[in-house]
């Protein structure tokens, strides 16, 4: 059995960082009276005049900065190992851990929904854009990498677990009625926070101990 470091034990923020947006997701609209999760957006919760934004900020504290330390510790423990197209897969998902950190912090929605102001904007057509884009990508990529080697089935099977949830979501939010938009929404954003989870957890196992590489 492969004895743990530090950088394995910090791949335990990953599913640190998920509980914090899922008890974010949870009680945040508890201080939004009003509030429909079936219907709304979770953006809504964090949005600069919902009344819900500061129980938001205190309940996702560790949401992003501890999923930005779990994925980039798994960028540091892959090098040289696994195979060239994961590698590449789980560096873009790293990417867009911190495009949406830091973009969704710069731009939050102004209101509720979309007011059309420049932050909305770039919260939803710019931000939001990009890290699906980025998702789907990296993704791709580390299901790619992984269906083609045995020893890395497993990764992969996750890898498309999250995009299929991210598929339904992007597609069930444009057929469904307005009125469960929220449903499909939060298999999206699930999707992703999940998979650095899953990613954390990985590197705790020390990725089952592989070394080699392509």
């Amino acid at each position: 059995m492969m004895k743990k470091t530090l950088i394995n034990w910090l791949g335990l923020l990953g599913v640190v960082s998920l509980l914090s947006y899922t008890a974010a997701v949870i009680f945040a609209p508890t201080a939004y009276p009003g509030y429909n999760w079936m219907a709304q957006a979770v953006s809504d919760l964090s949005a600069n005049n919902a009344p819900s934004k500061t129980l938001w900020e205190q309940l996702a504290s560790l949401y992003g900065v501890c999923g930005i330390v779990s994925i980039m510790a798994v960028c540091v423990f892959i090098q040289g190992k696994l195979n060239k197209t994961i590698r590449i897969g789980i560096y873009l998902f790293a990417v867009m851990n911190w495009v949406s950190n830091v973009g969704y912090t710069m731009f939050p929605l102004s209101d509720s929904g979309n007011a059309g102001a420049f932050q909305d904007i770039m919260h939803i057509y710019v931000i939001t854009v990009l890290v699906v884009l980025l998702s789907i990508v990296s993704l791709v990529a580390i299901m790619i990498g992984g269906y083609r080697d045995k020893k890395y089935r497993s990764m992969a099977l996750w890898a498309t677990m999250a995009l299929l949830l991210m598929f339904a979501g992007a597609i069930g939010t444009n057929i469904v009625p307005r009125d469960f938009f929220g449903i499909p929404e939060r298999f999206s954003v699930f999707a992703a926070t999940g998979f650095n989870a899953v990613l954390g957890i990985y590197l705790f196992r020390g990725f089952g101990g592989i070394s080699e590489s392509e």
